[in-house]
């Protein structure tokens, strides 16, 4: 391996881990504001908090570019929406005996 093939193969880890690292502070802000407009009380980790709100992020992006949203405000409020329902679905919702 030569000096650029290195330095590509380290640039693509640092993105990587970069990119992670957005995905987490992003994934916690739309699963607290999701819990936020969520009444009552949950005990839910942060981790799950996180999952929740990547989850969210993820599906609400593929809602909005499946209806043609570029308004990233919009999509933001979809984001968060998708990880309400996924919140209480898998959650907050009556589970039959």
């Amino acid at each position: 391996m030569n000096e650029s093939t290195a330095a590509v193969a380290a640039g693509t880890t640092v993105g990587i881990i970069v990119f992670l690292i957005i995905l987490a502070v992003v994934g916690l802000i739309i699963g607290a504001l999701a819990r936020f407009v969520l009444p009552g009380r949950d005990d839910m980790s942060i981790w799950k908090t996180m999952a929740y709100g990547v989850g969210g992020a993820f599906l609400g992006g593929m809602v909005s570019r499946l209806l043609g949203i570029s308004n990233a405000i919009l999509g933001y409020a979809i984001a968060i929406a998708v990880a309400v329902g996924l919140i209480w679905f898998f959650t907050r919702r009556k589970k039959s005996p």
